[in-house]
């Protein structure tokens, strides 16, 4: 990785990535993990499970998806290769279920999602939640009876805090919903709260990093922590690495391709900021850039002072509370 990032294009900023990660390491920044894109249906998960258990990341934010499956895997289900020009016909006839060329059967898709109904159903109805909350629980509820360690699993052993800001855009979102239809319990999500503790959680960074793996929802709601002082009555600093891997491009106009620079213009980066945009499929990308931290950045990985996260913006006898 090194010599590649002597070379020129892609693999430069790939040789770039590892750098800032690394450099964002030895600065104690709190770094906050974006996951969008079917990372755990593609075989992402042991190298999430590895960045959780060994503190590279302090924050993830992730979409609904990723995190059920992580429920599924956990469970023992396992995704399988398929052909992504496979007959989807016939798939749909045996309730075989297709991410292009990896296939998961329909019933064990349902056995997973009956897990986390059974889990719904044994909160309180009678407050909300933050999505924090709700998956560090899932988390210890599920370790006693996963086959391996996932993410939420490891997540909630190592206080490795996890938001899911389009919660109902996901099997998390159905399995709660079908709790209500069948026993009219309503399970109840304090999505501000989610928002109020991640702006808190980056303002009282030392420093912070952003590594995004793809864009959409994960991506906008870690980004828009780097402009939300003013709702403590703070400037603005912005986050002071980036990384990001993405196929997606900026002339489009879309968040998931959109570039650091830009982000500056929001003041969502820092001006000063050390950042590069790796423009490769992340399946490719993250495990090189990984792979390379686990040797380079050993030592700062092993001297690493954890940050101290604080999510509780409300204090007991503040004035807000």
């Amino acid at each position: 990785m090194q010599r590649m990032g002597d070379t020129a294009f892609q693999a430069r900023n790939l040789g770039e990535a590892a750098r800032i990660w690394e450099a964002a390491l030895r600065d104690e920044a709190t770094i906050f993990f974006g996951l969008a894109g079917a990372m755990v249906p593609a075989g992402m998960r042991p190298l999430l499970v590895y960045l959780i258990e060994n503190r590279l990341i302090d924050v993830i934010v992730s979409t609904g998806a990723n995190l059920y499956h992580d429920v599924y895997e956990s469970l023992g289900f396992p995704h399988s290769q398929g052909d992504p020009a496979g007959d989807d016909v016939r798939l749909a006839h045996l309730r075989v279920v297709r991410f292009y060329d990896v296939l998961a059967p329909e019933h064990e898709f349902a056995r997973g999602e009956r897990f986390c109904t059974e889990f719904s159903l044994t909160l309180d109805d009678d407050r909300p939640y933050t999505t924090r909350e709700y998956f560090d629980l899932l988390g210890k509820a599920l370790a006693p009876v996963a086959q391996e360690e996932g993410i939420l699993t490891a997540a909630a052993k190592h206080g490795v805090p996890i938001y899911c800001p389009a919660f109902g855009d996901s099997v998390h979102g159905l399995a709660v919903a079908e709790g209500r239809l069948r026993t009219g319990r309503r399970i109840m999500f304090d999505v501000v709260g989610d928002v109020l503790e991640m702006t808190h959680l980056s303002l009282t960074a030392n420093e912070s990093a952003v590594i995004y793996v793809g864009g959409g929802t994960p991506k906008n709601f870690i980004q828009q922590t780097g402009v939300a002082g003013y709702l403590f009555n703070r400037d603005p600093a912005g986050h002071r690495y980036g990384i990001q891997i993405t196929m997606d491009q900026p002339q489009w106009g879309g968040l998931s391709g959109c570039t650091f620079d830009e982000a500056v213009s929001w003041r969502k980066i820092a001006p000063e900021a050390q950042f590069v945009t790796v423009y490769v499929e992340a399946t490719i990308g993250l495990p090189l850039i990984v792979s390379a931290l686990a040797e380079s950045a050993k030592e700062a990985i092993a001297s690493r002072k954890l940050p101290s996260l604080d999510w509780e913006w409300e204090k007991p006898n503040s004035p807000s509370s």
